[in-house]
Order: C-alpha cells, then structure tokens, then sequence
C-alpha cells in the first residue's frame, strides 16, 4: 500500500456527473486478499485478485456513472492493464483516509454523486449501481452492505468526512458505525439489497453457486476448485 506512483493531482471534469470509483491495489503476490492465505498460496490470491479487478471494470465500464480506478501500486501496471479508465492514485494512510481523500478529490473535481466500492465483488448488480444513484437524489448516503458486516459499496451526494473517521476497519462492525454515524450526523441515510465480497473460501463458494457464468467464477471453478467444497 505504501508503494504509490504518485500522478498529477485529478484536474476538473469537462462533463460533470456521477462517478463510480473502485478501489483496487496491484495484484502482488503476498500484498492482495491475505486473508485466503491459507488455504490458497500468495500466486493464487494474487491471481484471483487480478481476474475479479478486470471482470469488476469490464461489468461496469458501461454503468451510468462515469468510471475511475483509485489505485495502489504501480502506475504503469494500471495504465497497461486498463489503458481507457481514468486513474487515480491512493494517498497512503489507513482506508478511512484513503476513501475520504478520493471522495474529496472527485467533488472537487466536479464529480457527483460519488460512488466507492472494491473489487471484491466482481458481480455486482448494475441495477444497485442504479438504485443506489436513485437513492441519492433525496438521500446524503447510500450502502449496499456486505454478509461480513462491511459494506460493498458507498454512495454519497456530497462530501461526509465524518462517514471515514474511527470506523473499525476489516471488522465485522463498519457497517453498523458508519450506519450509526451517519444517523447521528444528521445525514438521510438508506440502505440497499444485500450482497456478498471474496472475503473467505465460503465466499467463494457462494460466488460459484450465484454467479456460475462470471469470469471470476469460472476461474474460481477451473483454478481453485480443490478449496471448495464438494455436494
């Protein structure tokens, strides 16, 4: 995470609108979805961490917000790997900083409403994306929360600072502070369907069954098929 090319800061949006932004880190071995380490190897997660970002883009590169890849890594890996996606870097800090700051960044820009989400849900719905912008024409903030207790996606209408700070990351409960937060903040806050990220091999397995015909799918199912369970 510490490893940042550092571009140019983010100039003003010709067309402003609403944007999309994922969250993704260079898929190295050993620094990308630790948490299934073991049972897969490090080549392995990095791997799977790879086929999700790709599929993550190439679903929604044709949503109705406009698209941005808030990376950690190596700039050039990025710019290869998705030479169209607008690209901007990660300021280094905790997540609750680093989402603060890109959230900032885009409505500085002129970007809005903003949506955050990662790449560890490669088969999100559109139809959240949607939902989610919908919500927002009356509501401040929007989240699709996640089985874990996380969340997959946050959409906010205006800059909420106060939604990024002292959230208990990678726990099962920042989903019910950022609720809470945003309540006593004063903020209209609405929660959409729930959803499911690649968190553990249980996830997987319900990415499988759900969503048998995705890309990360059939890699989980051609690759890693030995980790899951057997009917």
């Amino acid at each position: 995470m510490d490893n940042v090319d550092k571009r140019p800061s983010l100039q003003p949006f010709k067309n402003p609108g609403p944007i999309l932004a994922i969250f993704a880190k260079q898929p190295v071995a050993g620094q990308v979805k630790t948490r299934l380490c073991p049972p897969l190897t490090e080549i392995e997660a990095a791997r799977l961490c790879q086929v999700a970002l790709a599929e993550t883009v190439q679903r929604l590169w044709d949503s109705p917000p406009r698209l941005v890849l808030i990376y950690a890594g190596d700039y050039h890996w990025f710019d290869q790997a998705f030479p169209e996606v607008l690209l901007v870097p990660q300021v280094t800090g905790g997540l609750g900083k680093r989402l603060q700051v890109a959230a900032d960044q885009l409505f500085g820009a002129g970007g809005g409403p903003v949506l955050l989400i990662g790449s560890d849900s490669p088969d999100l719905p559109e139809a959240l994306i949607v939902d989610a912008l919908a919500e927002l024409e009356q509501a401040d903030v929007v989240t699709v929360p996640c089985l874990d207790g996380g969340y997959a996606l946050i959409g906010l209408n205006r800059p909420c600072p106060e939604l990024f700070e002292d959230i208990p990351w990678s726990t099962p409960g920042v989903l019910a502070a950022t609720r809470d937060r945003a309540i006593r903040s004063g903020l209209i806050y609405r929660e959409l369907a729930e959803w499911d990220d690649l968190d553990d091999i249980d996830a997987l397995q319900r990415l499988v069954e759900r969503s048998p015909e995705t890309g990360t799918a059939r890699y989980v199912q051609g690759q890693l098929a030995q980790y899951l369970t057997s009917d």
